[in-house]
């Protein structure tokens, strides 16, 4: 018998900036050049139909004039959870391949939270793996999906139940963009916001109750605090459990109820609404375990009414199923 031992230690960086601010479109083109054109990268634009209907065909445009000697397309797949599929990546990895994309590609995700799930899963496995870069045009990116590195799609049997780990190399956070967002949408962002608040901050959490409804009408100031609030939370925890074997799972609060909540409702419930129900419930039943008291409930569901959420499951939910 013979044995040979792989050694295959190494020490890996997986270090990335998070950029905010509005209006981020010169910095992307600049940062282009760096991780793009110096490296002679094509470049595959991974957004969905209702971000390309806004901001689609002149960021192709934009990106084209800047950067003419490299290949640049926009893959654009249908609006909504229900495109987040291991069919709908199936589809963006073949029009990759029929554009002629190989190792040398660069991916630039450019929309919410399901563009920056697929997008960035799609990265992972395409050619083994090729750069990405996330662009959050929404309060729910900017909050949760763009951060991190988690990649998914949705199955019968669970949401996010295939994905893995991979790291963008850079985070663009632009609340410019919110402005075309619908209050549900705001809402939704807005879910995610308050569950860091509620797992890792009182003083955001107080600040919420005081300015959390001037976000409806994008307060400047406001907006900014919460996308960076929401950034130093999230990228606070991660550094210190990247693969979430232990301290990440926190980050999961609201969401065991919540993605329930969200599959059985056939997603007719947004993901926001959805960790909204599922926030209400963990604080309830931390009350009746005894690590929160009644008043801590009543803060938690109103701070969630004040931004447009529910906190009980509706009634049209077959609670059997």
């Amino acid at each position: 018998m013979e044995l040979f031992h792989v050694d295959l230690k190494k020490t890996v960086d997986h270090s990335y900036d998070i950029v905010i601010g509005s209006g981020l479109e010169d910095r992307l083109q600049e940062d282009l050049d760096v991780f793009a054109r110096s490296d002679g990268r094509s470049i595959a634009v991974i957004t969905d139909s209702n971000v390309y209907a806004y901001y689609g065909a002149e960021l192709e445009s934009r990106l084209k004039s800047a950067l003419p000697e490299l290949k640049i397309n926009t893959a654009v797949f249908p609006a909504g959870e229900k495109s987040k599929t291991r069919e709908t990546k199936a589809y963006l990895e073949d029009l990759l391949i029929s554009w002629g994309y190989r190792r040398d590609t660069l991916i630039l995700a450019f929309g919410g939270g399901v563009v920056t799930d697929l997008a960035g899963f799609v990265a992972g496995t395409f050619a083994r793996g090729v750069p990405f870069l996330n662009y959050a045009t929404t309060l729910l990116a900017a909050a949760d999906a763009s951060i991190g590195g988690k990649t998914a799609v949705d199955t019968d049997a669970a949401t996010n139940l295939i994905g893995l780990i991979y790291q963008p190399k850079r985070v663009y956070i632009d609340i410019a963009m919110w402005k075309t967002l619908s209050q549900g949408e705001l809402s939704d962002g807005l879910a995610e916001t308050i569950k860091h608040a509620c797992m890792a901050d009182a003083a955001f959490f107080s600040y919420l109750e005081t300015n959390l409804e001037k976000v409806f009408s994008l307060d400047p100031a406001v907006c900014r605090r919460i996308a960076e609030k929401n950034c130093e939370i999230k990228y606070r925890v991660v550094m210190l459990d990247e693969t979430e074997q232990g301290m990440r799972e926190i980050l999961n609060l609201g969401h065991t109820v919540g993605r329930a909540i969200e599959t059985v409702s056939d997603y007719r419930l947004s993901h926001g609404e959805s960790v909204s129900i599922g926030l209400a419930a963990q604080a309830r039943l931390g009350r009746n375990l005894g690590y929160c008291s009644e008043e801590d409930v009543a803060r938690v569901e109103a701070l969630l009414r004040k931004a447009k959420l529910p906190v009980r499951i509706p009634e049209w939910i077959d609670r059997e199923a």
